[in-house]
């Protein structure tokens, strides 16, 4: 969709599955004759094993069943047309109600942690900081190892960890459970706080942060950012269901500024190249020489005994050389000033930005975050310089909802358009189109009672649905047109006959889907979420929609072809048709 991820995964989809027809297509049209020629010889019914005897007397007894219902619904034909507008508002009602995602949450074995303390953290303290937090989490049981490190162009106070954790076969809980279990404890050690992800397979958006999702405010100004972002930050803390809420904003980092007095350093003889030699000498860690072995060099470095560079008060203890009198303390001729600094100001598009990362909590759902977060931005009255918009993967997410209604009704005008060619009527792909609700309910109801969201793999799995399930309506149509043309039969009798004809490769059909999909519904191991929304939307879809279009699609047939028998006669000026006969 619009160059997005999810118009790439549909693109892909759409690929496989051309190739996928095109392939089948192709052996259905060669082989699959020449091999039914071969294969298949006619045996009589004593011929064959109990199991095909028993199984043949469980499917009489199926299709008798289903010949005396669909007598019964085609005798209150009100009822099945009631029950399918009521289908139809069910799956509307469904869509706004069920919760929506991007992507499954995925339990990969592996977690990300990032550590952020307060700004004005040393260096040493930042070690111990880290250490304290990789002991919390390796002592967990469900953690198999950690690696914990800070630097690597980052700024000092923050810091990564990569988590392994034990097999999934060796764990009780998932991966979001044993972070949920950690994140209290790591909320009590002070000055910094670690924030745990679960590392997934799929991660779109190239935006990386402290929490997996990000909402950005950019601003004309740094002043204006840092007066908003704080308060942006405040509003999301209070929205229930956002756990791990952090900001990017560095900019309460401590600074001490040297204000030399000049006077006294020229009557002292002390020059302010000297003080700046001086100070780079003790803090700016000069390479003062290499020492040579021979397999390898090491460089020199100089500065002061750590202990004295933990605060400005060891600029206390730095001596100047002066021309006239030997050694002058530094204190003598200077004093420093403390005040806030930024460490650093990240920008985006040129302007200057604050980004607000979170997580969400276990039931929560990406959309309801994103509805919550888009009212609270509305509800501060940001000014109009301020702009606030979602990042990485909750941007993506927006431009997939946005774009689902516009791909389903894509899709449902592509197929009316080539079942009216079809059939040439603009009547009967109405009637094979009415069995998809059916579908979008049971996809909808299985995927809340397993507690799945509606996401890109539910959403392809209904997108499938749309194939699977009109070809039950198609097989009916197809033999009652045939039956009225041919045998003369008329409406309510050809689809009767039709019906109860193609029940069994119906029951087929759908029996091969479904059993196709079960291993997706119930199949475990890593990642196994992500493949597990498709297979119960369609398992949910073909179960609830085989139920009911066989005994909806005959009357919606009925009732759109007197409405197209009523149309003809209108234009002819006929006497107008008889009404639906009420007994069979």
């Amino acid at each position: 969709l619009m160059g997005g991820i999810i118009g790439r995964l549909f693109r892909e989809f759409a690929v496989t599955l051309s190739v996928a027809i095109a392939i089948s297509m192709v052996i259905s049209l060669t082989t699959t004759p020449m091999m039914c020629a071969y294969l298949l010889k006619h045996r009589r019914p004593e011929e064959h094993g109990p199991l095909y005897r028993a199984s043949e007397r469980f499917f009489e007894w199926i299709l008798w069943i289903y010949e005396k219902t669909l007598a019964a619904c085609l005798r209150h034909p009100l009822v099945m047309l009631i029950a399918t507008v009521l289908t139809l508002a069910c799956t509307v009602g469904l869509v706004f109600i069920i919760p929506t995602g991007f992507f499954p949450q995925q339990d990969t074995g592996r977690v990300m942690g990032t550590i952020r303390a307060d700004q004005d953290t040393s260096f040493q303290t930042m070690k111990r900081l880290m250490e304290d937090f990789a002991g919390i989490v390796g002592k967990d049981p469900g953690v198999q190892n950690v690696i914990a490190f800070t630097g690597g162009g980052g700024a000092a106070n923050t810091g990564r960890m990569f988590i392994t954790l034990t097999p999934l076969a060796d764990r009780k809980l998932s991966a979001d459970q044993i972070i949920d279990r950690l994140r209290p404890q790591l909320g009590r050690v002070p000055g910094a706080m670690c924030i745990l992800q679960s590392a997934q397979d799929i991660r779109v958006g190239g935006r990386m942060g402290a929490g997996q999702y990000q909402y950005t405010l950019q601003g004309e100004t740094i002043e204006e950012l840092n007066e908003w972002a704080p308060k942006m930050l405040a509003k999301m803390r209070a929205i229930p269901g956002l756990a791990d809420l952090s900001s990017d904003q560095q900019n309460g980092g401590l600074q001490a500024s040297l204000v030399i007095d000049r006077a006294t350093a020229f009557r002292l003889g002390v020059s302010t190249k000297m003080i700046d030699d001086t100070l780079y000498d003790a803090f700016g860690q000069r390479q003062v020489s290499t020492i040579y072995t021979q397999l390898n060099q090491y460089h020199v470095v100089m500065e002061v005994d750590p202990q004295f560079n933990q605060n400005p008060e060891g600029l206390k203890q730095i001596y100047v050389k002066s021309t006239n009198a030997g050694q002058i303390p530094l204190s003598a001729i200077a004093r420093y000033t403390t005040s806030t600094s930024a460490l650093s100001i990240p920008h985006q598009g040129q302007f200057p930005a604050a980004t607000i990362s979170f997580n969400l909590q276990t039931g929560y759902s990406l959309g309801d975050a994103v509805i919550a977060v888009e009212k609270a931005a509305r509800d501060m009255g940001l000014p109009d310089s301020i702009h606030g918009k979602f990042q990485g993967t909750a941007k993506e997410f927006q431009a997939a909802r946005d774009n689902q209604l516009l791909l389903i009704l894509s899709a449902l005008a592509t197929v009316y358009i080539v079942l009216g060619v079809l059939y040439e009527s603009f009547i009967h792909p109405i009637t094979i189109l009415s069995t998809l609700p059916s579908a979008g309910v049971g996809a909808l109801v299985a995927l809340m009672f397993f507690g799945a969201e509606l996401n890109v793999m539910g959403m392809i799995g209904i997108i499938l649905l749309i194939g699977i399930v009109k070809k039950n309506a198609i097989m009916m149509i197809d033999f009652a047109l045939v039956a009225e043309r041919s045998e003369g039969l008329s409406p309510r009798d050809a689809i009767f006959k039709a019906c109860l004809l193609r029940f069994r490769p119906i029951t087929m059909t759908t029996m091969a889907a479904m059993l196709g999909g079960l291993p997706l519904a119930l199949g475990g191991g890593v990642g196994a979420e992500l493949r597990r929304p498709l297979g119960i939307a369609i398992v949910g879809g073909l179960i609830f929609s085989q139920m009911l279009t066989l005994y909806t699609t005959p009357v919606i047939y009925l009732y759109l072809d007197r409405m197209r028998r009523w149309f003809n006669q209108l234009r002819s000026g006929a006497a107008p048709v008889p009404a639906i006969p009420v007994q069979p």
